[in-house]
Protein backbone atom coordinates (compact mmCIF):
# COMPACT_ATOMS: atom_id res chain seq x y z
CA UNK A 1 0.00 0.00 0.00
CA UNK A 2 1.40 3.41 -1.39
CA UNK A 3 0.90 6.59 0.69
CA UNK A 4 0.49 9.55 -1.38
CA UNK A 5 1.57 13.47 -0.12
CA UNK A 6 -0.86 16.25 0.48
CA UNK A 7 0.20 18.67 -2.80
CA UNK A 8 -3.11 17.67 -3.82
CA UNK A 9 -4.84 19.51 -0.77
CA UNK A 10 -2.20 22.66 -1.71
CA UNK A 11 -4.34 25.68 -3.09
CA UNK A 12 -1.85 27.90 -5.07
CA UNK A 13 -1.64 32.13 -3.66
CA UNK A 14 -1.24 35.19 -5.65
CA UNK A 15 1.54 37.08 -3.82
CA UNK A 16 0.25 40.22 -2.08
CA UNK A 17 1.65 43.62 -3.50
CA UNK A 18 4.02 45.24 -1.32
CA UNK A 19 2.71 48.13 0.82
CA UNK A 20 5.81 49.80 1.93
CA UNK A 21 6.28 51.49 -1.15
CA UNK A 22 2.88 53.14 -0.73
CA UNK A 23 3.58 54.32 2.54
CA UNK A 24 6.97 55.84 1.99
CA UNK A 25 5.27 57.77 -0.50
CA UNK A 26 2.16 59.05 1.54
CA UNK A 27 4.49 59.96 4.37
CA UNK A 28 7.06 62.10 1.67
CA UNK A 29 3.48 63.83 0.59
CA UNK A 30 2.66 64.67 4.27
CA UNK A 31 6.13 65.46 4.83
CA UNK A 32 6.15 67.82 1.74
CA UNK A 33 2.90 69.46 2.65
CA UNK A 34 4.32 70.33 6.11
CA UNK A 35 7.47 71.65 5.00
CA UNK A 36 5.68 74.08 2.78
CA UNK A 37 3.25 75.22 5.43
CA UNK A 38 5.65 75.10 8.27
CA UNK A 39 7.83 77.03 6.05
CA UNK A 40 7.57 80.64 7.27
CA UNK A 41 7.40 80.09 10.42
CA UNK A 42 10.49 77.74 10.25
CA UNK A 43 12.00 80.70 8.42
CA UNK A 44 10.92 82.74 11.02
CA UNK A 45 12.74 80.04 14.16
CA UNK A 46 15.78 80.32 12.42
CA UNK A 47 16.04 84.00 12.23
CA UNK A 48 14.68 84.56 16.22
CA UNK A 49 17.51 86.45 17.56
CA UNK A 50 16.53 85.95 20.97
CA UNK A 51 13.62 83.98 22.97
CA UNK A 52 11.81 85.25 25.85
CA UNK A 53 9.02 83.36 27.72
CA UNK A 54 5.40 84.11 27.46
CA UNK A 55 4.85 85.15 31.41
CA UNK A 56 7.92 87.56 31.43
CA UNK A 57 5.96 89.64 28.99
CA UNK A 58 2.33 91.91 29.07
CA UNK A 59 0.66 92.30 25.86
CA UNK A 60 -1.75 94.72 24.83
CA UNK A 61 -4.55 95.16 22.28
CA UNK A 62 -4.64 98.44 19.50
CA UNK A 63 -8.15 99.50 19.56
CA UNK A 64 -9.89 102.34 18.43
CA UNK A 65 -12.42 104.89 20.45
CA UNK A 66 -12.29 107.87 22.52
CA UNK A 67 -9.08 108.93 23.66
CA UNK A 68 -8.92 110.89 27.18
CA UNK A 69 -5.79 112.65 28.65
CA UNK A 70 -6.06 113.55 31.98
CA UNK A 71 -3.76 113.40 35.16
CA UNK A 72 -4.13 111.55 38.15
CA UNK A 73 -3.59 114.25 41.43
CA UNK A 74 -3.53 114.02 44.96
CA UNK A 75 -5.01 117.10 46.37
CA UNK A 76 -5.56 119.16 49.44
CA UNK A 77 -8.67 120.68 50.75
CA UNK A 78 -8.34 124.09 51.50
CA UNK A 79 -10.67 126.84 52.47
CA UNK A 80 -11.49 128.82 49.14
CA UNK A 81 -11.74 131.81 51.44
CA UNK A 82 -9.76 131.84 54.42
CA UNK A 83 -8.10 135.63 55.06
CA UNK A 84 -5.25 136.36 57.11
CA UNK A 85 -5.13 139.36 59.44
CA UNK A 86 -1.67 141.63 60.20
CA UNK A 87 -0.79 144.24 62.54
CA UNK A 88 -1.71 147.53 61.28
CA UNK A 89 1.09 149.19 63.52
CA UNK A 90 2.99 148.54 66.57
CA UNK A 91 1.29 147.64 70.33
CA UNK A 92 -0.06 145.99 72.39
CA UNK A 93 -2.07 143.40 71.51
CA UNK A 94 -5.51 141.82 73.46
CA UNK A 95 -7.78 139.06 71.68
CA UNK A 96 -11.93 139.28 72.27
CA UNK A 97 -11.98 135.80 70.89
CA UNK A 98 -10.67 132.05 71.23
CA UNK A 99 -8.87 129.68 68.50
CA UNK A 100 -11.98 127.58 67.01
CA UNK A 101 -14.73 130.05 68.11
CA UNK A 102 -17.41 130.84 65.61
CA UNK A 103 -17.68 134.49 64.86
CA UNK A 104 -19.75 136.62 62.49
CA UNK A 105 -18.63 139.06 59.58
CA UNK A 106 -17.58 142.59 61.30
CA UNK A 107 -17.54 140.67 64.90
CA UNK A 108 -14.44 142.44 66.99
CA UNK A 109 -11.60 139.93 67.23
CA UNK A 110 -8.68 141.50 69.24
CA UNK A 111 -7.46 145.28 69.31
CA UNK A 112 -4.57 146.79 69.55
CA UNK A 113 -3.28 149.63 71.65
CA UNK A 114 -0.61 151.85 70.13
CA UNK A 115 0.25 155.17 72.06
CA UNK A 116 2.36 156.31 69.49
CA UNK A 117 -0.60 156.07 66.56
CA UNK A 118 -3.38 157.66 68.80
CA UNK A 119 -0.39 160.43 69.96
CA UNK A 120 0.12 161.11 66.14
CA UNK A 121 -3.42 161.53 65.54
CA UNK A 122 -3.86 164.04 68.23
CA UNK A 123 -1.10 166.02 66.64
CA UNK A 124 -2.75 166.05 63.04
CA UNK A 125 -5.70 167.37 64.45
CA UNK A 126 -4.40 169.83 66.71
CA UNK A 127 -2.99 171.08 63.00
CA UNK A 128 -5.88 170.75 61.39
CA UNK A 129 -7.53 172.77 64.17
CA UNK A 130 -4.82 175.37 63.44
CA UNK A 131 -5.14 175.98 59.72
CA UNK A 132 -8.75 176.39 59.79
CA UNK A 133 -8.66 178.84 62.24
CA UNK A 134 -5.91 180.28 60.04
CA UNK A 135 -8.77 179.79 56.95
CA UNK A 136 -11.09 182.14 59.38
CA UNK A 137 -8.74 184.91 59.61
CA UNK A 138 -7.76 184.96 56.36
CA UNK A 139 -11.60 185.59 55.47
CA UNK A 140 -11.81 188.15 58.26
CA UNK A 141 -9.05 190.11 56.34
CA UNK A 142 -10.76 189.51 53.05
CA UNK A 143 -13.70 191.02 53.97
CA UNK A 144 -11.46 194.13 56.08
CA UNK A 145 -9.97 194.41 52.80
CA UNK A 146 -12.78 194.24 50.72
CA UNK A 147 -14.71 197.40 52.86
CA UNK A 148 -10.98 199.60 52.49
CA UNK A 149 -10.82 199.02 48.85
CA UNK A 150 -15.09 199.68 48.65
CA UNK A 151 -14.17 202.92 50.45
CA UNK A 152 -11.42 204.22 48.51
CA UNK A 153 -13.15 203.46 45.29
CA UNK A 154 -16.28 205.47 46.99
CA UNK A 155 -14.30 208.07 47.84
CA UNK A 156 -12.79 208.15 43.99
CA UNK A 157 -16.02 208.15 42.50
CA UNK A 158 -17.16 211.43 44.82
CA UNK A 159 -14.16 213.44 43.83
CA UNK A 160 -14.96 212.29 39.97
CA UNK A 161 -18.59 213.45 40.61
CA UNK A 162 -17.66 217.08 41.88
CA UNK A 163 -14.78 217.46 39.28
CA UNK A 164 -17.33 217.01 36.70
CA UNK A 165 -19.69 219.51 38.56
CA UNK A 166 -16.62 221.76 38.74
CA UNK A 167 -15.90 221.22 34.89
CA UNK A 168 -19.42 222.23 33.83
CA UNK A 169 -19.26 225.56 36.26
CA UNK A 170 -15.71 226.42 34.30
CA UNK A 171 -17.51 225.68 30.71
CA UNK A 172 -20.51 227.94 31.59
CA UNK A 173 -17.39 230.37 33.24
CA UNK A 174 -15.67 230.64 30.78
CA UNK A 175 -18.21 230.79 27.91
CA UNK A 176 -19.23 233.97 29.67
CA UNK A 177 -15.58 235.18 29.58
CA UNK A 178 -15.88 235.44 33.86
CA UNK A 179 -12.81 233.26 34.36
CA UNK A 180 -9.22 233.17 32.70
CA UNK A 181 -8.24 230.11 30.49
CA UNK A 182 -5.93 228.97 32.88
CA UNK A 183 -8.81 228.63 35.30
CA UNK A 184 -10.64 227.08 32.91
CA UNK A 185 -7.75 224.43 31.98
CA UNK A 186 -7.13 223.87 36.05
CA UNK A 187 -10.83 222.58 35.99
CA UNK A 188 -10.35 220.38 33.15
CA UNK A 189 -6.96 218.75 34.79
CA UNK A 190 -8.93 218.55 37.85
CA UNK A 191 -11.54 216.33 35.87
CA UNK A 192 -8.56 214.41 34.50
CA UNK A 193 -7.18 213.74 37.59
CA UNK A 194 -10.47 212.27 39.10
CA UNK A 195 -11.41 209.84 36.51
CA UNK A 196 -7.99 208.44 36.90
CA UNK A 197 -7.64 207.76 40.38
CA UNK A 198 -10.97 206.96 40.18
CA UNK A 199 -9.87 204.19 37.59
CA UNK A 200 -6.92 203.39 39.82
CA UNK A 201 -9.46 202.68 43.06
CA UNK A 202 -11.36 200.20 41.26
CA UNK A 203 -8.69 198.38 39.45
CA UNK A 204 -6.32 198.34 43.13
CA UNK A 205 -9.87 196.60 44.29
CA UNK A 206 -10.13 194.63 41.64
CA UNK A 207 -6.77 192.92 42.13
CA UNK A 208 -7.02 193.09 46.01
CA UNK A 209 -10.18 191.00 45.82
CA UNK A 210 -8.39 188.46 43.39
CA UNK A 211 -5.15 188.24 46.06
CA UNK A 212 -7.37 187.74 48.50
CA UNK A 213 -9.37 185.02 47.00
CA UNK A 214 -5.77 183.14 46.43
CA UNK A 215 -4.74 183.13 49.28
CA UNK A 216 -8.30 181.81 50.96
CA UNK A 217 -8.22 178.82 48.08
CA UNK A 218 -4.65 178.55 48.99
CA UNK A 219 -5.10 178.48 52.64
CA UNK A 220 -8.03 175.85 52.33
CA UNK A 221 -6.14 173.41 50.16
CA UNK A 222 -3.82 172.96 53.17
CA UNK A 223 -7.04 172.69 55.08
CA UNK A 224 -8.42 169.67 52.68
CA UNK A 225 -4.78 168.34 52.84
CA UNK A 226 -4.45 168.23 56.38
CA UNK A 227 -8.31 166.28 56.69
CA UNK A 228 -6.86 163.79 54.44
CA UNK A 229 -3.91 163.05 56.82
CA UNK A 230 -6.23 163.21 60.07
CA UNK A 231 -9.12 160.73 58.11
CA UNK A 232 -5.69 158.37 57.12
CA UNK A 233 -4.67 158.36 60.63
CA UNK A 234 -7.84 158.05 61.91
CA UNK A 235 -8.65 155.04 59.82
CA UNK A 236 -5.38 153.56 60.73
CA UNK A 237 -6.59 153.89 64.20
CA UNK A 238 -9.83 152.53 63.96
CA UNK A 239 -7.82 149.79 62.21
CA UNK A 240 -6.47 149.04 65.69
CA UNK A 241 -9.62 146.87 66.17
CA UNK A 242 -9.54 144.02 64.36
CA UNK A 243 -12.76 142.54 63.16
CA UNK A 244 -13.50 139.15 60.91
CA UNK A 245 -13.95 140.24 57.57
CA UNK A 246 -16.30 136.45 56.92
CA UNK A 247 -18.41 134.54 58.57
CA UNK A 248 -16.34 131.53 59.69
CA UNK A 249 -14.32 129.82 62.44
CA UNK A 250 -11.03 131.54 63.96
CA UNK A 251 -8.13 129.73 63.31
CA UNK A 252 -4.54 129.45 65.17
CA UNK A 253 -3.72 132.55 66.86
CA UNK A 254 -0.45 133.56 65.91
CA UNK A 255 0.82 135.43 69.21
CA UNK A 256 -0.29 135.15 72.72
CA UNK A 257 -3.07 137.48 74.40
CA UNK A 258 -1.07 140.82 75.65
CA UNK A 259 1.74 140.25 73.72
CA UNK A 260 3.34 143.02 71.54
CA UNK A 261 3.19 142.78 68.53
CA UNK A 262 5.24 144.62 64.93
CA UNK A 263 3.19 146.68 61.96
CA UNK A 264 2.47 143.87 59.78
CA UNK A 265 2.71 140.89 61.84
CA UNK A 266 0.49 137.85 61.11
CA UNK A 267 -2.27 137.46 64.20
CA UNK A 268 -5.03 135.31 62.96
CA UNK A 269 -6.65 133.72 60.11
CA UNK A 270 -10.65 132.99 59.50
CA UNK A 271 -11.67 129.89 58.06
CA UNK A 272 -15.06 130.36 55.83
CA UNK A 273 -16.36 126.64 55.70
CA UNK A 274 -19.19 126.98 53.41
CA UNK A 275 -16.82 126.98 50.59
CA UNK A 276 -13.76 124.60 49.53
CA UNK A 277 -11.42 124.68 47.13
CA UNK A 278 -8.56 122.01 46.31
CA UNK A 279 -4.69 122.54 46.25
CA UNK A 280 -3.02 120.60 43.94
CA UNK A 281 0.50 119.88 43.28
CA UNK A 282 1.48 118.88 39.30
CA UNK A 283 4.45 117.48 38.22
CA UNK A 284 6.71 119.69 36.16
CA UNK A 285 6.45 117.81 33.00
CA UNK A 286 3.18 118.85 32.63
CA UNK A 287 3.20 122.23 33.47
CA UNK A 288 2.95 123.07 30.04
CA UNK A 289 -0.16 120.97 29.01
CA UNK A 290 -2.17 122.84 31.48
CA UNK A 291 -4.53 125.65 31.16
CA UNK A 292 -6.85 127.65 33.57
CA UNK A 293 -10.56 126.28 32.79
CA UNK A 294 -9.86 122.49 32.37
CA UNK A 295 -12.37 120.15 33.66
CA UNK A 296 -11.62 117.80 36.51
CA UNK A 297 -13.19 114.95 38.59
CA UNK A 298 -12.98 114.83 42.25
CA UNK A 299 -13.44 111.60 43.77
CA UNK A 300 -14.78 111.50 47.24
CA UNK A 301 -17.35 109.57 49.09
CA UNK A 302 -16.99 106.84 46.23
CA UNK A 303 -18.97 109.20 44.17
CA UNK A 304 -17.24 111.36 41.52
CA UNK A 305 -17.65 115.58 41.69
CA UNK A 306 -17.41 117.78 38.58
CA UNK A 307 -14.59 120.97 39.00
CA UNK A 308 -12.39 123.10 36.84
CA UNK A 309 -8.74 123.60 37.56
CA UNK A 310 -9.17 128.09 38.73
CA UNK A 311 -5.52 129.03 38.96
CA UNK A 312 -2.04 127.84 37.96
CA UNK A 313 1.00 128.96 39.37
CA UNK A 314 3.67 130.15 37.01
CA UNK A 315 6.68 129.36 39.19
CA UNK A 316 7.96 125.86 39.27
CA UNK A 317 8.55 124.68 43.41
CA UNK A 318 10.30 121.69 43.87
CA UNK A 319 9.88 120.38 40.63
CA UNK A 320 5.93 121.27 40.97
CA UNK A 321 3.31 123.60 39.82
CA UNK A 322 0.67 124.88 42.56
CA UNK A 323 -3.19 124.86 41.38
CA UNK A 324 -6.73 125.57 42.73
CA UNK A 325 -9.62 122.95 41.81
CA UNK A 326 -12.83 124.90 42.69
CA UNK A 327 -16.16 122.22 42.25
CA UNK A 328 -18.36 123.24 39.74
CA UNK A 329 -21.75 123.17 42.13
CA UNK A 330 -21.63 123.59 45.78
CA UNK A 331 -19.01 121.87 47.95
CA UNK A 332 -19.59 118.46 49.02
CA UNK A 333 -21.12 117.39 52.31
CA UNK A 334 -18.20 116.09 54.78
CA UNK A 335 -15.19 118.04 53.91
CA UNK A 336 -12.44 119.03 55.99
CA UNK A 337 -9.78 121.63 56.11
CA UNK A 338 -6.49 119.60 54.56
CA UNK A 339 -8.47 116.16 53.76
CA UNK A 340 -6.50 114.83 50.88
CA UNK A 341 -9.00 113.60 48.08
CA UNK A 342 -7.81 112.12 44.43
CA UNK A 343 -8.23 114.33 41.81
CA UNK A 344 -8.36 114.14 37.88
CA UNK A 345 -7.89 117.00 35.51
CA UNK A 346 -9.22 116.02 32.16
CA UNK A 347 -6.19 118.18 29.45
CA UNK A 348 -7.57 116.62 26.60
CA UNK A 349 -10.52 114.23 24.42
CA UNK A 350 -10.01 112.51 21.14
CA UNK A 351 -12.59 110.76 19.19
CA UNK A 352 -12.18 107.63 17.14
CA UNK A 353 -8.31 107.31 17.80
CA UNK A 354 -5.89 104.09 17.56
CA UNK A 355 -4.71 103.82 20.98
CA UNK A 356 -2.79 101.03 23.33
CA UNK A 357 -2.47 100.40 27.21
CA UNK A 358 0.60 102.84 28.01
CA UNK A 359 3.61 100.24 29.11
CA UNK A 360 7.22 100.45 29.97
CA UNK A 361 8.14 100.30 25.95
CA UNK A 362 6.75 103.84 25.76
CA UNK A 363 10.36 104.65 27.74
CA UNK A 364 12.53 101.74 26.36
CA UNK A 365 12.13 103.16 22.82
CA UNK A 366 11.19 106.70 23.24
CA UNK A 367 7.58 105.92 21.84
CA UNK A 368 9.24 105.27 18.75
CA UNK A 369 9.68 101.33 18.68
CA UNK A 370 7.21 98.66 19.34
CA UNK A 371 7.22 94.44 19.28
CA UNK A 372 3.86 93.17 17.17
CA UNK A 373 2.75 90.09 18.33
CA UNK A 374 2.04 87.07 15.96
CA UNK A 375 2.26 83.28 15.67
CA UNK A 376 4.34 83.41 18.71
CA UNK A 377 6.56 85.73 17.47
CA UNK A 378 7.20 89.26 17.82
CA UNK A 379 8.66 91.44 15.57
CA UNK A 380 10.30 94.76 16.01
CA UNK A 381 8.64 97.43 14.24
CA UNK A 382 8.78 101.83 14.29
CA UNK A 383 5.60 103.16 15.39
CA UNK A 384 5.04 106.83 16.14
CA UNK A 385 2.73 107.95 19.23
CA UNK A 386 1.11 111.02 20.06
CA UNK A 387 -0.97 112.21 23.54
CA UNK A 388 -0.17 110.03 26.28
CA UNK A 389 -2.60 109.61 29.28
CA UNK A 390 -2.10 107.73 32.44
CA UNK A 391 -3.18 104.64 30.93
CA UNK A 392 -3.25 104.77 27.51
CA UNK A 393 -0.66 106.55 24.33
CA UNK A 394 -2.09 107.77 21.46
CA UNK A 395 -1.18 105.72 17.68
CA UNK A 396 -0.04 107.83 15.13
CA UNK A 397 1.48 105.16 12.58
CA UNK A 398 2.67 102.08 12.14
CA UNK A 399 -0.13 100.05 13.88
CA UNK A 400 -3.38 98.98 12.82
CA UNK A 401 -6.64 98.43 15.30
CA UNK A 402 -6.69 95.09 16.30
CA UNK A 403 -2.44 94.39 16.52
CA UNK A 404 -1.73 93.35 19.74
CA UNK A 405 2.19 94.55 21.06
CA UNK A 406 4.60 94.02 23.98
CA UNK A 407 3.53 96.38 26.02
CA UNK A 408 6.39 95.69 28.80
CA UNK A 409 9.69 96.92 28.85
CA UNK A 410 11.63 96.15 25.63
CA UNK A 411 15.30 96.68 26.71
CA UNK A 412 15.66 93.03 27.35
CA UNK A 413 15.73 92.47 23.77
CA UNK A 414 19.09 94.49 22.77
CA UNK A 415 16.92 95.71 19.76
CA UNK A 416 16.36 91.95 18.18
CA UNK A 417 14.73 92.50 15.20
CA UNK A 418 12.38 88.89 15.71
CA UNK A 419 11.76 87.67 18.67
CA UNK A 420 10.13 83.78 19.80
CA UNK A 421 7.81 83.87 22.38
CA UNK A 422 7.90 80.86 24.45
CA UNK A 423 4.76 79.23 26.69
Amino acid sequence: MSITDTSGQDVLLAPKASRKKTYLIITGLLLASATLLLFPTLNQWSSAQASVPMQRLRLADVVQGDFVRDLSVQAQVVAAVSPRLYSPAQGTISFSVDAGAQVEKGQELASIDSPELNNELKQEESSLQKQKMELDRKRIQAKIQHLENQKSVDMANVSLVAAEREKRRADKAYASATISQIDFEKAQDELENARLVHQHAVQDAKLDEESLAFEIRSQQLQVNRQQLLVADLQRKVDELTLRSPVKGIVGNLAVQDKNQVTRHQAILSVVDLSQFELEVSIPESYADDLAIGMDAQVNFNGETHPATLVTLSPEIENNQVTGRVRFAASSPKGLRQNQRLTTRILMENKTNVLMVQRGQFLESGNGTIAYVVRDGMAKRQRIETGARSLSSVEILAGLQAGDTIIVSGTEQFDGAEWLQITN
